[in-house]
């Protein structure tokens, strides 16, 4: 049976703040939901995999070299591989982020997993 997910459910069911929780895989994509408040990561750069961020709460900006792309609960915006990147949350956000398999890990992004 094919089962439907709520988003909204599955994030706010993530016990802690940077907590990745995966919610489905799309092929060799993986879907994880995050809570995150108050963290700005370094600039990043994933040179195999573009990187999709969903705002499904809660408002960031998504920083480049050459300025800043603010989401609002809605907004998506996708950041092609080899772009360098950071996140910028200073409120409470809750995000979707799809990307490939092995893009995200504990040393890219500082948060845990949960299964």
């Amino acid at each position: 049976m094919v089962n439907k997910i709520n988003l909204k459910d599955e994030v706010n069911s993530v016990g802690e703040l940077f907590q990745y929780k995966r919610v489905g895989t799309l092929n060799n994509h993986m879907l994880n939901v995050l809570r995150a408040e108050d963290r700005t990561l370094d600039f990043h750069i994933h040179e195999n995999s573009d990187e999709m961020f969903y705002c499904i709460e809660g408002e960031f900006d998504i920083e480049f070299e050459d300025g800043l792309t603010h989401l609002r609960e809605g907004d998506f915006i996708i950041i092609p591989k080899g772009m360098k990147h950071r996140p910028v949350c200073k409120g409470l956000v809750k995000c979707l982020l799809i990307e490939t398999e092995g893009t995200l890990n504990k040393d890219n992004t500082g948060g845990t997993y949960c299964e």
